[in-house]
């Protein structure tokens, strides 16, 4: 039960910094949201189309776009507007259709559209879906303008009008298509959902580390020295901190996962699994922290190296760069880090649809992990605390 109370005092003193609140619950979940909307599995590509004052060319040019089901069609108001909204982001491509759109197709001149885009592999793919578009709708004018001139039609209207009736019974052209090799990540797999794992990960394992200069404080302070003094065991203290580090990273990690499920629509997968991959991390996280606190006598030197293994051993276990995209040589480096097989397992529970029974292997090696860590910080702690009682 004391474990417990000093558990809970570190914690309050944790919150007590509004700093720490913002670094903890509120910074991982903007970089959730600027992970997810620069490298995540984007939704729908966003084309706008700008139509001053549209016929029925333009309108079925319009709805030959809408129908084409790899991106969405959103009309826009003036070209400023447009170029402004592909600029900003809001939307990756844009076209313009003329004013005279019709009579220059009836004129039997050549009509040109105005296509913008953002630079980058997804321009590129809407491009082509407006290319794939536009070059339909001219294959029909193009069959109207000769039966206008070599069949005496009696308008272009009424040719465009047969050539339409006769394209459904026009053979189309078969493509089969063959997918090489296996795709890097899933596709079912969310915008965020990938994101949000990894940023658990990295901040668990980092709030754990920044947590060592909390523990060179009070030992400044001389509070360890204090509470053994009383009848309180150090196997109590060094229980308590560890607690205190648990609760911090359950409560960070808690905020993490609804956040995200309610902000971002992340799928978590199997709640036990989640729980698991959870509780054992944040062990190993906790035993990590710990263990580096006792390792040095200033908040300076515990801070550079906390930030230090934190975000390098993040960086090295795909918390920066997906695993996935990893070199099979790189693969195997990665995973002498505990962060990459937290994120294989939530990679099998998020991406892949796994049960617990499906990362076993992935418990099995964090609860290693966190045996290993937490007996190297008990034994240290309590060598530190030991000497910090004993008269000199």
């Amino acid at each position: 039960m004391k474990a417990v109370v000093i558990g809970l005092v570190n914690l309050r003193r944790m919150l007590r910094r509004r700093a720490n609140i913002f670094f903890v619950f509120v910074f991982p979940m903007l970089l959730i949201l600027v992970l997810g909307a620069t490298f995540g599995n984007s939704s729908t590509p966003r084309l706008g189309v700008v139509a001053t004052r549209p016929g029925p060319l333009t309108r079925a040019l319009i709805r030959q776009l809408d129908k084409t089901p790899e991106m969405r069609v959103t009309m826009v108001s003036s070209y400023s507007s447009l170029l402004t909204e592909v600029e900003r982001g809001d939307l990756d491509a844009g076209i313009a259709i003329p004013a005279g759109y019709e009579s220059v197709i009836t004129s039997g001149r050549t009509a040109t559209l105005r296509y913008i885009a953002r630079p980058g592999v997804t321009s590129a793919q809407i491009g082509q879906l407006v290319r794939g578009a536009v070059d339909k709708q001219a294959a029909l004018l193009g069959a109207a303008r000769f039966a206008l001139t070599q069949h005496a039609a009696s308008s272009f209207g009424a040719a465009l009008d047969r050539a339409t009736q006769l394209s459904p019974s026009v053979p189309p052209i078969t493509i089969s298509q063959t997918v090489a090799g296996k795709a890097k990540l899933p596709p079912t797999l969310g915008q965020f959902d990938e994101g949000a794992w990894t940023e658990l990960v990295l901040f668990l394992f980092l709030t754990a580390m920044t947590g060592a200069v909390a523990m060179i404080e009070i030992r400044k302070l001389g509070v360890p020295r204090r509470m053994l003094a009383t009848p309180t065991r150090p196997g109590t203290l060094i229980a308590g901190e560890a607690v205190g580090r648990m609760m911090i990273g359950l409560i960070q990690a808690a905020v993490i996962i609804f956040g995200s499920a309610l902000l971002f629509g992340v799928h978590w997968g199997n709640p036990l699994g989640v729980a698991a991959v959870v509780v054992l991390f944040d062990l190993v996280a906790a035993g990590f922290g710990i263990f580096v606190g006792t390792l040095f006598r200033t908040e300076q030197q515990a801070m550079g190296l906390s930030l230090l293994l934190g975000l390098g051993l993040a960086a090295l276990g795909g918390c920066m760069v997906p695993l996935e995209f990893f070199s099979p040589t790189m693969k195997d480096v990665a995973h002498i880090t505990p962060h990459a097989w937290a994120n294989d397992a939530f990679s099998k529970l998020v991406a892949h649809g796994a049960g617990i029974g499906g990362i076993l292997p992935d418990l099995g090696i964090l609860a290693a992990y966190a045996a290993v860590l937490l007996v190297l910080a008990s034994w240290r702690l309590r060598s530190v605390l030991v000497s910090a009682v004993t008269p000199q």
